[in-house]
């Protein structure tokens, strides 16, 4: 026994009440929401840099010197 597209089971409801505009953008609008992105500071030089990344200004990773730097 197949189910049908136009079976009884296959069908879905419609909603009883209208939702108003402002309800159904701010349930869409939570998903487009932007966070500000997390910021350490570099433990040798005390610059702020993204996690898991090399530090801009003095070129260091995980403790070691990735990029030599032109400031020493």
């Amino acid at each position: 026994m197949s189910v049908d597209d136009d079976s009884p089971e296959r069908r879905t409801m419609p909603p009883k009440k209208r939702q108003s505009k402002s309800r159904s953008r701010k349930r869409r609008a939570a998903h487009s929401r932007i966070d500000a992105p997390n910021v350490t500071l570099c433990p040798k030089c005390s610059e702020p840099k993204l996690p898991h990344h090399i530090c801009p200004n003095c070129g260091t990773y995980a403790g070691r010197e990735v990029i030599k730097s032109t400031e020493e």
